[in-house]
């Protein structure tokens, strides 16, 4: 008998990773762009701008790319590419310590509601109602104005006031989750209620909680922006919606003072959610149009 040849292998592409994913979609690739070069601006602004951004290192009104600062300087003489440097380290700080403190608390909130059901179920949403009945902007305003303008206060009303739509998502999801077969077998296994809710039910909600958490830093960086923009964040720190605050009375004759420090939030926020859609797409591929 004639022998015959075992066929070739053919080795089957893996799938490509969240990186790749991420990179090969357009909106990711232009929002990591995007983010890298704020993260970039706030690693290196100690090295890139070594004097204090509120000190006054020259003329006053002095217009972008006329002379000694590249983006001009406001009504006091300081330079307004430290403040971008330095306001784009707070912004980072406050959109990602509140949306920390968002997911931890709308998790724990969601998940024990979602699973035991019944009155701790009705509990929890009746308090998490009362949280959205709140408007989100004045409520963090008022709770900055009571406890003072610091920016541990800052973090702390932004999460306060914007954890309970989180809550209610992943009630939705770990009620889905938790009456499929296998979280009933664990439950026949004898496993107990905390091994069930972190090994099995989590997991399989943590794609929401990363997509929903990514643009929850847009969020709270815009949020941080407005407080400071009325004059409720921190007086002794640099932020960029304290520039366009500050700057605003001149808005006439000196426009870089508003407008510089309103682009750069305005790429920061367009960048985590260019990322938070391609971390849709990519972790779930049936969102996909």
């Amino acid at each position: 008998m004639a022998d015959h040849a075992a066929p070739p292998l053919i080795a089957r592409p893996r799938p490509p990773g969240l990186a790749r994913k991420l990179i090969r979609n357009p909106s990711g690739a232009i929002g990591l762009a995007l983010l890298s070069l704020v993260i970039g601006l706030a690693v290196f602004a100690g090295l890139l701008f070594p004097e204090d951004p509120f000190e006054m290192v020259g003329m006053p009104f002095e217009a972008p790319f006329t002379g000694d600062f590249l983006l001009g300087t406001d009504m006091l003489g300081r330079d307004i590419a430290a403040g971008i440097a330095y306001g784009a380290r707070i912004s980072l700080l406050v959109g990602s310590v509140a949306t920390l403190v968002i997911v931890v608390l709308g998790t724990l909130v969601g998940a024990v509601a979602g699973y035991y059901g019944g009155w701790i179920d009705t509990a929890a949403m009746r308090v998490t109602e009362f949280f959205q009945t709140i408007p989100t902007f004045i409520g963090a305003i008022v709770i900055v104005a009571v406890l003072g303008s610091t920016l541990p206060n800052v973090i702390g009303a932004i999460a306060i006031v914007s954890w309970a739509p989180l809550a209610r998502l992943v009630r939705a999801e770990v009620r889905a989750v938790k009456s499929r077969e296998f979280v009933e077998a664990c439950v026949s296994l004898g496993m107990s209620d905390l091994r069930i809710l972190i090994v099995q039910i989590l997991p399989n909600v943590l794609t929401t909680i990363v997509v929903a958490g990514s643009l929850m830093v847009a969020t709270a960086i815009l949020f941080e922006a407005g407080l400071s923009f009325l004059g409720l964040g921190d007086p002794n720190i640099m932020t960029w919606g304290y520039m366009i605050g500050a700057g605003r009375s001149a808005i006439r004759t000196a426009w870089w003072m508003v407008t510089i420090p309103g682009l750069a939030v305005l790429l920061t926020v367009l960048a985590i959610n260019l990322i938070g859609d391609a971390l849709n797409e990519a972790l779930n591929p049936r969102a996909k149009r």
